[in-house]
């Protein structure tokens, strides 16, 4: 897989984000940062809230996030990632184990799958969507089309009861 972009700066060809959008895309590289430095949550936490969110770092102006959907999905993945994990394992193919998955790929579907496992609040394909959009700032190739593939796998697991309803109803 490639076309990556740099995941401290991400491309600029995406529709503009709401502010829990913006939470969605700096968890994100949070989750990145920390697997690549393997620096503690409590810091990574604490440097993205100080000098990330809203703020202007590098000449460059982070828009302004929703710091507590932030947060929430920097330490809930790592809190539940033993069990998103095998999620994810199981919505990829087999000869793609995650393991294998670019590291910043990684961090978009431990999110997306965290938000469908613990988020029943938001409705699945408002995070599918989400995380595409995510995907489509770093990379240009196949890899929003993953995301879409596993994430909307994993919604119809994890959230079968809600896809039933769309169709009893016509929508969907």
């Amino acid at each position: 897989m490639t076309g990556k972009a740099d995941p401290d700066k991400p491309a600029k060809n995406i529709r503009p984000a709401n502010k829990r959008g913006v939470a969605r895309l700096a968890a994100v590289q949070a989750l990145y940062q920390m697997e690549l430095s393997g620096a503690p949550l409590t810091s990574v936490i604490s440097e993205f809230t100080a000098f990330r969110l809203g703020k202007e770092m590098d000449g460059e102006q982070y828009r302004d996030a929703d710091e507590q959907w932030f947060k929430s999905i920097v330490a809930g993945v790592v809190e539940d990632q033993k069990l998103v994990d095998p999620f994810i394992h199981t919505a990829l193919k087999e000869d793609w184990p995650l393991k294998r998955i670019d590291s910043l790929l990684r961090a978009i579907l431990r999110s997306g799958s965290f938000e469908l496992l613990r988020r029943k609040d938001v409705p699945a394909k408002v995070i599918i969507s989400e995380y595409i959009d995510v995907a489509k700032a770093f990379f240009e190739d196949d890899e929003p089309g993953l995301v879409n593939g596993v994430l909307d796998r994993l919604a119809h697991e994890l959230r079968n009861a809600e896809f039933d309803a769309g169709q009893a109803d016509g929508s969907a």
